[in-house]
């Protein structure tokens, strides 16, 4: 890798999850300045950093709700490497389906496993059957891909308007106080 190639990493954060995700949402959050680069695993967002592909990671370690996030964190030990920025964000999810869908047309809703287990309580309560996906804005896109009325999504708000979808309720999560710690990882030293 040449220097200019090494600088340009520097200005990319690699993250689990397509863009709107609340990893996506964190990266912008804490880095700004800063390309976002999704991946579709938290194994493939890790391996941009240790390629040298971005010079950051940021990854989601551990949640209010449902405790440690698995196996991110445990990727995370394994290189270990100390972060060098944490921030904790709140996560309020939106149930999210296509235009002119009904929440009474619902039966299934699509998202990350962790956000499915930050909202069991609720999706029980409403007979609703969860189905994971690998993100939860990849779940709004893959939701508004299929045109299906009996599909919804679990993501941030955002992501309804990023894929062309309609909210069907705000705040699903079965805490009020529903958080995720993400860690800033880097190779660099300096």
């Amino acid at each position: 890798m040449t220097a200019s190639e090494t600088i340009a990493t520097r200005g990319r954060v690699a993250y689990q999850g397509a863009p709107g995700s609340f990893s996506h949402q964190a990266c912008l959050a804490l880095r700004p300045w800063d390309e976002a680069v999704g991946h579709d695993s938290f194994e493939a967002a890790i391996e941009a950093l240790k390629s040298g592909d971005c010079g950051c990671a940021l990854i989601p370690v551990e949640n209010s709700a449902v405790g440690v996030v698995q196996p991110a964190a445990s990727l995370v030990a394994a290189l270990e490497l100390e972060p060098i920025a944490e921030v904790w964000r709140p996560i309020r999810h939106a149930l999210m389906a296509i235009d002119g869908a009904r929440l009474s047309d619902i039966r299934t809703v699509e998202s990350h496993p962790v956000a499915l287990a930050q909202c069991a309580a609720t999706l029980k309560a409403m007979n609703l059957a969860p189905v994971e996906a690998f993100d939860t804005a990849g779940a709004a896109r893959a939701v508004a891909e299929a045109g299906d009325a009996t599909r919804a999504a679990l993501a941030p708000a955002g992501a309804a308007e990023a894929y062309g979808l309609s909210i069907l309720r705000n705040d699903l999560q079965d805490s009020g106080d529903n958080r995720t710690r993400f860690v800033l990882l880097s190779l660099d030293k300096g």
